[in-house]
């Protein structure tokens, strides 16, 4: 178990520097106002989980959890989000994808809302 957190932690580690990065890299683009850092390492996550995930030669677990869990699990868990989803989509649960999403989208919203409204 030590080690497969371990391999995990390096992976996070990486990928939490790389999105600090990308995030500091891109502060001052201000066109419409979009938090541009977390849009990029956004899409950026879910385009490197897609290659990782659809390699058609399968990652070793240990790559699995350096590389999936670990480093785009720290560059983003959006990533992870919409790799679950398509998950489920490709094994024919569409249903339980869009129940997914919109209970993600839908309590994740109220928890921050709860969560900021209870701080002040």
């Amino acid at each position: 178990m030590l080690k497969q957190l371990l391999l995990v932690g390096t992976g996070g580690f990486v990928g939490s520097i790389l999105r600090y990065a990308v995030g500091r890299a891109l502060v001052g683009i201000t066109w419409l106002s979009l938090p541009w850092g977390t849009l990029a390492v956004n899409v950026a996550g879910c385009f490197l989980i897609g290659i990782l995930s659809g390699l058609p030669t399968p990652l070793s677990a240990h790559a699995r959890l350096v590389l999936i869990t670990g480093l785009c699990g720290g560059f983003t868990t959006f990533s992870t989000f919409m790799n679950e989803n398509l998950t489920l989509a490709n094994g024919s649960q569409m249903l339980t994808a869009l129940l997914y999403t919109a209970a993600s989208l839908l309590l994740g919203a109220i928890a921050v809302w709860g969560g900021y409204a209870l701080a002040r």
